[in-house]
């Protein structure tokens, strides 16, 4: 069967311009991956329209609306999760326009489709104790329990991504004072992190008895399973949960409702505000490329801007309430009106 113009340009978008001209990581080409594999699950099913006749002309604005609409209502997707998906289709019709330009009007009109406005959450985030007490629920006693802690403490130590540290492999750690992990973050950026001694030690411990120091290992990740292959992102979230699960059965105040890998990186990023460390620092910590992205944990966080407040403020009254009842000319005068 003779492939559609849409089949042609979505296999050269995602295995040729993607990869090769654009150099997207491989999480980013998946994500605009799965955006198809849902676009088509919808046209099937909702539109009884057969995936493999399927061209670019049918893929019109009301057709999209419709598809971001299920994605929302009936698959029950977040916002975030549709304008995600909405970026996917987008960054596919900017790619045409380059192509072809007879779909030039199709994709400046779904180039205009505007994102969902979303709701803003309150970033939640731990306090010390709560870290503390996700960490003390770890049993140590096996082999899973100790590779467990030290994930966990890298994680938070580091305020890495949950993908960073799944793909970590033993060449990125380093040891020797300074001690720093290599991290691969978004588009394949690399950035250097430093560790705190307690979790250089916990590290160490865990390299030596996993026989991992040696230089035929540099390319061996640091945290695997049972089959020696790296944890992915879903294995990593399902540590997390279990011990989160135990931490707020014994301390249900200091574990949130939803604890996340991403929380640990965003309570990370607080203690390193509250502790005095600038934006501009914790940027270079964390990765991100603009300032901006960082500005988040500064308007989350209430004790900064208490001690703000406190620093700032003038006395403008007498804080001690005056003694009526001691003037006796105001009681009298009080007791006349009745």
């Amino acid at each position: 069967m003779k492939p559609t113009d849409l089949a042609k340009y979505i296999s050269q978008y995602l295995t040729v311009y993607l990869t090769g001209t654009k150099g997207l990581s491989s999480n980013t080409i998946a994500s605009r991956r799965d955006t198809f594999i849902l676009l088509f699950q919808f046209l099937k099913v909702e539109k009884k329209m057969d995936a493999t006749k399927v061209v670019i002309s049918d893929l019109g604005v009301e057709l999209i609306l419709d598809f971001l609409n299920w994605i929302e209502i009936v698959r029950k997707c977040s916002i975030s999760t549709r304008n995600i998906r909405l970026s996917g289709i987008k960054a596919f019709f900017q790619y045409i326009q380059t192509q072809t330009p007879d779909y030039m009007h199709i994709s400046q009109q779904i180039l205009s489709i505007q994102p969902k406005k979303c709701p803003e959450e309150i970033m939640e985030y731990l306090t010390l104790d709560g870290i503390k007490a996700i960490l003390d629920a770890v049993d140590t006693r096996s082999f899973s329990g100790r590779r467990d802690l030290v994930l966990l403490s890298v994680l938070y130590d580091s305020g890495a991504r949950v993908q960073e540290i799944a793909d970590l492999i033993v060449g990125d750690v380093r040891l020797q004072n300074p001690a720093t992990v290599r991290l691969t973050g978004k588009g394949n950026k690399k950035r250097i992190v430093p560790l705190m001694k307690p979790t250089v030690q916990l590290l160490q411990q865990y390299l030596n008895e996993n026989h991992l120091l040696s230089s035929e290992n540099y390319y061996q990740p640091v945290f695997s399973n049972r089959s020696k292959s790296k944890l992915t992102r879903a294995g990593i979230a399902y540590i997390l949960d279990k011990y989160v699960c135990s931490a707020r059965n014994k301390a249900p105040l200091l574990v949130p409702e939803k604890v996340s890998p991403h929380s640990l990186r965003h309570s990370k990023a607080m203690h390193l505000l509250q502790s005095g460390v600038p934006l501009i620092y914790i940027r270079d910590y964390l990765g991100h490329s603009e300032i901006a992205t960082t500005e988040i944990y500064a308007r989350c966080d209430t004790k900064q801007k208490r001690k703000a407040l406190e620093t700032a403020y003038t006395v403008l009254h007498n804080p001690q309430l005056p003694a009526w009842e001691k003037d006796e000319d105001l009681m009298q005068w009080l007791k006349s009106l009745c």
